[in-house]
């Protein structure tokens, strides 16, 4: 069974940093996109970052360059997003998602499998 479990998420002052981790089981990581997306109140999932599955490439919407990364380890079957220096608007429940579908393209409607996510606040 396909599992992806999030973790790390919680209140922070802003210019903080925070990581979170996605474990996955049932399934290798690696062999596939991973992609990070958040969901604010009152506005529509949004795409964050991604992962390739081949070069491990690694991708970012704007407002979040420079600021958050994303790297694997094949080992552990974990991704992770390294947030730094957050600000209040990247408050959001942040998810995980795989896809296991054949393509690369990593955007909301083109991911298979998500994590139940995990809460990241921004406040002072």
């Amino acid at each position: 069974q396909v599992q992806l479990v999030e973790s790390g998420g919680g209140l922070v002052q802003p210019g903080g940093s925070l990581r979170l981790s996605c474990a996955a089981s049932g399934f290798t990581l690696d062999y596939y996109v991973i992609g990070w997306f958040r969901h604010a109140p009152g506005k529509e999932r949004e795409w964050v970052s991604c992962i390739s599955k081949s070069d491990s490439s690694t991708y970012y919407v704007d407002s979040v360059k420079g600021r958050f990364t994303i790297s694997r380890d094949n080992a552990k079957n974990t991704v992770y997003l390294q947030m730094n220096s957050l600000k209040p608007e990247d408050t959001a429940v942040y998810y995980c998602a795989a896809r296991t579908r054949y393509g690369t393209s990593c955007y909301v409607y083109g991911m298979d499998h998500w994590g139940q996510g995990t809460l990241v606040t921004v406040s002072s």
